[in-house]
Formats: structure tokens, C-alpha cells, sequence
């Protein structure tokens, strides 16, 4: 079998068919240099850095348990802090308690003055609302407008969301971003008495011992090379510089076209796994799945940039405190987030102060067309006023991110029932990464497992299940 994409989740499908099956001969075909995808190292001042994802959620266990599996247990960390700040209002304030920006504490978000005056009485409005319902997919920013004012939209929703997804909370889905709050809204029949529900269960849990948070020593970029080497140690096979143009049927199973059209390559397949971003699996698919394929052009990436800096570790005025800040774009700011890498995590090394920033959002990219020096200059200026970071540069990275997150708008839980529904049809292929069910390492990881289970129904054998 063939799975087509290198990232953690196509990594993690094919570790999974080889845990299952043993007999079973995979390869995985990867278009770029090297494996990994959204998990990239990379080194600032001689120090080893995460260039693309740099955490893990640990309620959900996937990512943490793949980890372990791939000899990584001994190098899980967790975060000094989490403790984050929203950068508006001439001030880094504490971030309240939230769900994705829907206030789950007044008083709260009245303390953190991230709002106006006239914030907290509009949201208290709501309590005069009717009864909610939100059986149809409606854009969280729009309906968090509507119920809670703008203010709240703006100066929480919007950066909150920014932060996870780089798109407008106008057009992203409430189904699909904030799914808890749909069964929320619809016992308590408002946005706020759902977040306050939501907010009391999650204060419960941060009391447990285990953090939120979990990171690996050295960069969680190192999960994607040790779940490649997972895959080779039990006879997988990982080719990169394989870029796949064409698939079809080919007897009982698929042919895939790979290379340049002047010499091309062609390999056969029982089972298909395509862990690659919407636009190619769309591309892909006309010709096996074509309903799938339709569904599948009509998701939208954004994309984005990081800054990363190594600065001197000089005396700052005290406000460069917690893990970081996110910066709503209503205030006109470059960066939209900055992460106090070596404040949040423990193997960063005394001596450099290092900070990661983010750059441009869906439908808000101008200034990634600014050069490296310019995107460096900018974010120091921002983390100057924001922060009162006044260390001198010692060195910096930008690492340019082209549509690398996928919008999860309105109807997408429903675009991808379809999605999935359309390549079952087809028996022996399945499809899986960061498109369909949830952005986060462990979603991602997740959906590999789950596409790898689907096509080994379709190979002749015995299936062994993992201990």
C-alpha cells in the first residue's frame, strides 16, 4: 500500500498499517526533501528551535501516546507557564476565562480591561435574549457579534481564533472551531451560560495534576523524524522528492503516477492513504472519488509566517511576563501572536531570550510580502511597545508558512461528512491530516490512525492487532 504525504499524519497512517499488519508492504511517498510537514526544526543562534508546530494538548492523548511509542517518552516536557496576555488596548493584559473568546466570567473579563466600558453591559445583554439555538452552522464571529457585541468578537473571539486557525471569526464555522459549545448552547440556551458551564468543568480540570500541555525536549519537530524512523525499523519504506500527479484504478487496486511528465514513474497500490492538503487530494481524486474531490476544492487555506528571534536577555521593564500574547487584528498591529519560547519552556538554554512570532491571517496578508529583514524589524518594534523587550538581535529565522492552515468555515462539519461518505465508496482508499477533523497534532495524528484502519479491511490477510 501507498501513503501519499509525509507529514504526522500520513506518518503516523503508515505506522499504524505496519503495527496492524506486518506482512503489509508501505510506502510512503513525501513531495518535499524531507518528512515532517507542519513539524520542522531548525536551529537560531546555534540553538535547535521549532520552526512550525511547537505543543501538544494533552487531554487529547494521541500525540503524547505516539511519543512514548516512538522512544520520545523521556523527552516529554510541559510548559513553566501557560499563562497568556491579549495585547490591545495600549497593554498586554490577562487573558480571562474563555472558550475561544466567548467570556465565561464578567467580572473576569471586566478585571482584564481587554474590553471597553461599555463591553461587559453589552454582553450582559444577552440574558434578555431569546433562546438560542444553533442546530445550524452559523460563523462564530457573526453569532458572538450578534449575542455579545462587537467588543467581545473583536478583542477576544477574533485573536483567539486567529491564534489557532490564522482566519476571521466572521467566516469560521461554530460546528467545526468550538464544537463544545453547540451541546452547551443547547442545554443552556445562550452563549454565556454555555461558557460558564463549559468554564466551571474546564477550572476542574486545570486542578488535575496533568498539564494541558506537553512539549519534547529539543522541539516536538523531533515526533515527525522518530515516527519515520518507527515506520523504516518495521519495513515501511519512505521516499521523498515524490511528488504524485495522477491516480487511478489499476486492476484491483490503484495506479499512481509519480515524477515529471518527461519521465514518469509509476506505482501500483492495493490501498491508498492521502494525507496531503485539500487542493491535492482534490486534484487527485477526480478521477477515483469526483464527489469527494468537488467538497474537497472548496476548502480555503490561509497563510502565514514565524518569526523567530534570539535576543540578549537584558533587563526589561517588567512586563515581558507569561508564556505570551495574541494581538487582535482590530488594532493594526504586524504580529498577531509572539510566544516567549524560552520563558515557556524549560531547554531553551539561560543566556538568549527567544521569541517566536506570527505573521498574517486569511484574508489579511499583506504583510507577508514584506522581505525577511522587514518582517524581523517589525516584529521587534511590536515586541518593544508590547513588551518592553530592549535585548539586542543575536539572530533570526522567518519561516514562511504558504497555505498551511486550512479555514474550517461555515458548513465544513458537513463538507467533510460528505468527504469522507464519497472516498468509502471506494474500497482500499482513505484520506487524513489536518483538512477534515481538527488542526492539532493529536487530531491530525488521530485521523492517520483512523484512515490506516480503513484500508487494511481492503488488504488480503490475517490482521494483527498492537498489544
Amino acid at each position: 500500500m501507498v501513503v501519499v504525504g509525509g507529514g504526522i499524519a500520513g506518518l503516523a497512517a503508515a505506522r499504524a498499517v505496519l503495527a496492524r499488519r506486518p506482512d503489509v508492504d508501505v510506502t510512503v511517498l513525501e513531495t518535499a526533501p524531507c518528512t515532517g510537514g507542519k513539524l520542522r526544526l531548525g536551529e537560531v543562534a546555534g540553538q535547535p528551535v521549532d520552526l512550525g508546530a511547537e505543543a501538544m494538548l494533552t487531554r487529547r492523548p494521541e500525540a503524547v501516546d505516539l511519543a512514548r511509542e516512538v522512544g520520545l517518552g523521556e523527552s516529554l516536557v510541559h510548559p513553566l507557564t501557560t499563562a497568556a496576555g491579549i495585547w490591545t488596548r495600549a497593554a498586554v493584559r490577562p487573558l480571562p476565562r474563555t472558550v475561544m473568546g466567548v467570556p465565561s466570567d464578567l467580572a473576569g473579563l471586566r478585571a482584564s480591561g481587554i474590553v471597553g466600558r461599555a463591553g461587559v453591559p453589552r454582553a450582559r445583554l444577552e440574558r434578555g435574549f431569546r433562546h438560542l439555538d444553533v442546530s445550524d452552522d452559523v460563523a462564530v464571529g457573526r453569532l458572538v457579534a450578534r449575542r455579545l457585541g462587537r467588543e467581545v468578537r473583536d478583542r477576544l473571539v477574533e485573536p483567539l481564533l486567529g491564534g489557532v486557525y490564522a482566519g476571521r471569526s466572521d467566516v469560521l464555522s461554530l460546528q467545526a472551531t468550538v464544537p463544545q459549545l453547540v451541546p452547551a448552547v443547547a442545554e443552556h440556551g445562550s452563549l454565556l451560560a454555555a461558557a460558564a458551564a463549559l468554564g466551571k468543568a474546564s477550572a476542574a480540570r486545570d486542578r488535575e495534576p496533568v498539564p494541558v500541555f506537553a512539549g519534547i525536549n529539543g522541539g516536538v519537530g523531533r515526533l515527525a523524524a522518530a515516527t519515520e524512523a518507527a515506520v523504516v525499523a518495521a519495513g515501511g519504506q519512505v521516499r521523498c522528492l515524490m511528488t504524485v500527479r495522477e491516480i487511478s484504478r489499476g486492476g484491483a487496486g490503484f495506479r499512481l503516477v509519480t515524477g515529471p511528465t518527461v519521465a514518469p514513474e509509476v506505482v501500483e497500490a492495493d490501498a491508498v492513504v492521502l494525507a496531503t492538503p485539500a487542493g491535492p487530494t482534490a486534484r487527485l481524486l477526480r478521477a477515483v472519488a469526483p464527489r469527494a474531490a468537488v467538497d474537497l476544492g472548496t476548502v480555503d487555506y490561509a497563510s502565514m509566517a514565524i518569526v523567530t528571534l534570539a535576543l540578549q536577555p537584558a533587563e526589561t521593564d517588567g512586563r515581558l511576563v507569561g508564556s505570551g500574547f495574541l494581538v487582535p487584528p482590530v488594532d493594526g498591529r504586524v504580529i498577531k501572536a509572539a510566544t516567549f519560547s524560552s520563558r515557556k519552556w524549560g531547554w531553551h538554554p539561560p543566556y538568549l531570550l527567544l521569541i517566536r512570532c506570527s505573521v498574517g491571517r486569511y484574508g489579511d496578508e499583506q504583510q507577508l510580502q514584506y522581505d525577511d529583514s522587514e518582517l524581523v524589524a517589525s516584529a521587534l518594534q511590536d515586541l518593544r511597545a508590547a513588551a518592553g523587550v530592549q535585548g539586542g538581535l543575536v539572530d533570526a529565522v522567518v519561516t514562511r508558512w504558504g497555505g498551511a492552515l486550512p479555514q474550517y468555515t461555515v458548513g465544513h462539519v458537513d463538507r467533510v461528512r460528505r468527504i469522507h461518505e464519497a472516498v468509502a465508496a471506494v474500497p482500499g482508499l482513505a484520506v487524513c491530516g489536518a483538512a477534515y477533523d481538527g488542526l492539532g497534532l493529536p487530531a491530525c495524528i488521530s485521523s492517520g490512525v483512523r484512515a490506516a484502519t480503513q484500508v487494511t479491511e481492503r488488504l488480503g490477510g490475517r490482521e494483527t492487532m498492537p498489544a
